[in-house]
């Protein structure tokens, strides 16, 4: 090691887990999940691959830990609101998390149904969602619905109904015929003639993404409150 090396590498902190998993949500933000590897990682850290083991067992590991260092860029629950602005305020910090990292979302999904539970921050932020309704005066039964019908919008995103090929640049070479369309489904084809269309949108066929997921959001929220108050 040069004189210069030997500084540089002095005037570095050391290594930490913390470190290490910054780095991989900066590598991720910048390239996508794909852009990961211990490799690259260890260049960015200015350190060897080898080094990076002592933190983190394989990339399985390491995933679960970039899902945790996310998951704490998720505002607290505000003191002296009700529960349904605290819970709508939360997902929407959550979505604005999501949206800071856009390939978030498919590891939390992927990552949740590979391990027999939550990660450990995923897990905290449930509970604390759950003490909301439950300090709102939601019923135990009730929550549990209401879990089932929030489902990934509870954690900021929503997986949809239709896949969005729109703005692809690509024809579907299996679509048929828009005549032939409108013939077999007139009801699929008024209502796509007459929404309105983003093509910067990853929701639907283009429709307004924020719009669409606050929508249903307060929809949802606005159905819990009515059910509540039958209880």
């Amino acid at each position: 090691m040069t004189r210069k090396a030997g500084v540089a590498a002095r005037s570095r902190p050391p290594l930490s887990k913390g470190r290490l998993l910054s780095a991989a949500v900066a590598l991720a933000d910048e390239g996508g999940v794909d852009a990961l590897s211990m490799r690259n990682i260890a260049q960015a850290l200015g350190v060897v691959p080898m080094a990076l083991y002592k933190h983190v067992a394989n990339k399985n590991e390491l995933l679960d830990g970039m899902i945790d260092v996310l998951m704490d860029e998720i505002d607290p629950p505000a003191a002296d609101t009700d529960w349904k602005t605290t819970v709508r305020r939360r997902v929407l910090s959550a979505r604005g998390m999501l949206l800071r990292h856009p390939w978030a979302p498919a590891v939390i999904e992927s990552r949740t149904k590979a391990r027999t539970a939550p990660t450990p921050a995923v897990m905290r932020y449930l509970d604390s969602m759950i003490g909301i309704f439950r300090a709102g005066g939601f019923p135990v039964q009730l929550v549990h619905h209401a879990l089932h019908v929030m489902g990934s919008r509870l954690l900021g995103f929503s997986q949809e109904l239709f896949e969005d090929r729109a703005g692809t640049g690509e024809p579907d070479p299996d679509a048929m015929p828009p005549e032939e369309m409108a013939a077999r489904y007139p009801h699929i084809t008024e209502l796509a003639m007459a929404v309105a269309h983003d093509p910067e949108s990853v929701v639907g066929s283009g429709c307004d993404d924020q719009f669409e997921f606050e929508f249903a959001l307060d929809l949802t929220l606005d159905g819990l409150e009515r059910l509540l108050g039958r209880t």
